[in-house]
């Protein structure tokens, strides 16, 4: 099973550029040994749309042809389920046990998710109610699924 970032926005250089690539890095590393063929990040470009619903409804049809057919799609919202560790790694168990291809974790721009791209969601997910820079979120992400990585591998590195 793949693994694919889809986030709305580039990362720029600096210090939470270089986090994310450590953790993506790890993440790959880790991922080999439980069955992951690969993990990869896309970026797409924000919408410069005046308006707020023009702007999410094209960034929502250029995060939906990056959806591989078949995919697990779980995008990344605030009012999204607020799951432990252990959960977001069962989770990609079952999905890479049941021989999904791949799973998909949307992030959304600066205006958040289209309705078309939530109503796809296998799981919505929430990193808690306060409201994330997009680096951050993709930082946070990327821990979170390398820290899954090491709990199906059997590897010290989660303690919870």
């Amino acid at each position: 099973m793949r693994l694919v970032v889809a986030a709305v926005g580039r990362m720029k250089a600096g210090a939470e550029r270089e986090l994310a690539d450590r953790y993506l890095d790890r993440l790959e590393k880790a991922g080999r040994a439980i069955g992951l063929r690969g993990v990869e990040v896309i970026e797409i470009r924000d919408s410069r749309a005046q308006e707020v619903e023009r702007r999410r409804l094209e960034e929502a049809i250029a995060l939906a042809n990056v959806i591989p057919d078949g995919a697990a799609t779980v995008v990344l919202d605030e009012r999204g389920d607020n799951l432990d560790s252990g959960t977001i790694a069962g989770e990609i168990r079952a999905w890479r046990d049941s021989g999904r291809e791949a799973a998909v974790f949307a992030i959304g721009g600066a205006d958040g998710l289209g309705p078309e791209i939530r109503r796809r969601a296998d799981v919505t997910l929430s990193f808690g109610a306060a409201t994330w820079p997009h680096q951050l979120v993709r930082v946070m992400l990327l821990e979170q699924l390398y820290r899954a990585a090491t709990i199906l591998s059997g590897h010290p590195y989660h303690r919870g």
